[in-house]
């Protein structure tokens, strides 16, 4: 798989990642710039993995690998762009931010894993509308603990450009790819789910009902890489995560992933138990999958119905007004009701009446 490596500020220059375009599924351009928006880099490139010939049709590098033992491989850099190019190759450790995405260490920062395992030239030159296919090694080191290292390898240009207040900036643009290797051994994979977070939002509408966002962070305790999938109950609710529109989350070994999952249509109930059920999936080189046992953790959320109490209340103060008036309407009915029993009796008697 082709991935964005984005670059952060270094040294004099300020550098900051951008998404500049998608050149081929899975595989984008970044530029670095300062506060104004700079000017698109005339060079476009794109680099993927390869045989002799060239793409070949991978995503991503991948091997298994004894500790000490080395593989050739090579990746195709094609440019794109109406001159000839000469691109840096860079090769660095790999790891995914807190939002999933893939990405390595920024030049000036040293790698110390799975990077410094790669031997690669130090740049190619490509002409306007070729390709060139690029060798390079992984020699893994002896002793190596087993298990996932992942690592990148990117070709890089560096432009200047004028900033707004007239200074320039340095601009570097890279492409990379993945480069995901499995030393043998003792393979154990493991995760983790803790700090179930949830917020319930009413909806003032007794007619519906509200909302639930339940976050909850996933650790990837093992050493070889998960995808994080499974599903949040709500009062009975149940979505699962992620959603058929969303990325699949992957984790390195030793990553925490926060995931956020809303859950529509939950009705208040005072007190809604709330229950993630994480089902780990284990990567593999070739392709196929095995999922862990289910990892469980429950909790619940205060859902206090005051829309419905409030109409609830709002029912029962018209019946006691209902109720009181019949009251008040009885009662008077039987004073006239007594009224006229004394005035009867009295007629009967001969006895002047009180309104005579």
């Amino acid at each position: 798989m082709t991935v964005t490596l984005r670059l952060p500020v270094r040294r004099v220059t300020l550098l900051l990642a951008a998404l500049l375009a998608v050149l081929t599924p899975g595989l984008l351009t970044a530029t670095a710039s300062a506060a104004a928006t700079p000017e698109p880099p005339a060079e476009r490139w794109a680099v993927s993995p390869a045989d002799e010939e060239g793409p070949d049709g991978r995503r991503a590098v991948e091997h298994t690998l004894d500790p000490g033992e080395s593989v050739t491989d090579r990746i195709a850099v094609r440019n794109v762009g109406q001159e000839p190019v000469t691109f840096e190759l860079t090769a660095a450790d790999g790891f995914y931010t807190r939002t999933g995405r893939f990405d390595t260490l920024a030049p000036g920062e040293e790698s110390v894993a799975a990077g410094t395992w790669i031997s690669i030239p130090e740049s190619v030159t490509v002409e306007a509308g070729e390709t060139e296919v690029v060798e390079f090694t992984v020699t893994v080191p002896e002793r190596t603990e087993p298990g996932d290292h992942a690592a990148g390898i990117t070709a890089s240009v560096t432009s200047v450009q004028a900033a707004e207040d007239g200074t320039n900036v340095g601009v570097v643009s890279r492409i990379g790819v993945r480069v995901l290797t499995r030393v043998t051994g003792e393979v154990t994979p493991a995760a983790a789910l803790e700090g179930v977070v949830t917020r319930y939002d009413l909806s003032w509408n007794p007619a519906r009902p509200g909302h639930a966002t339940v976050t909850f962070e996933v650790h990837n305790e093992g050493n070889t890489r998960l995808f994080a999938e499974g599903t949040v109950d709500v009062g009975g609710r149940e979505v699962t995560f992620p959603a058929a529109d969303q990325p699949r989350q992957e984790l390195l070994p030793g990553d925490t992933r926060e995931i956020t999952v809303e859950v529509d249509d939950v009705w208040p109930l005072v007190r809604v138990p709330v229950t993630v059920t994480l089902v780990p999936e284990v990567a593999t080189m070739d392709g196929t999958s095995s999922t862990l046992e289910p990892v469980v953790a429950e909790s619940a959320v205060w859902a206090v119905p005051w829309p419905q109490l409030l109409v609830l209340l709002g029912l029962a103060l018209l019946v006691g007004a209902v109720v009181q008036g019949r009251r008040r309407s009885r009662r008077r009915l039987e004073s006239l009701l007594e009224q006229a029993r004394e005035e009867g009796r009295r007629a009967a008697t001969g006895a002047p009446s009180d309104s005579a």
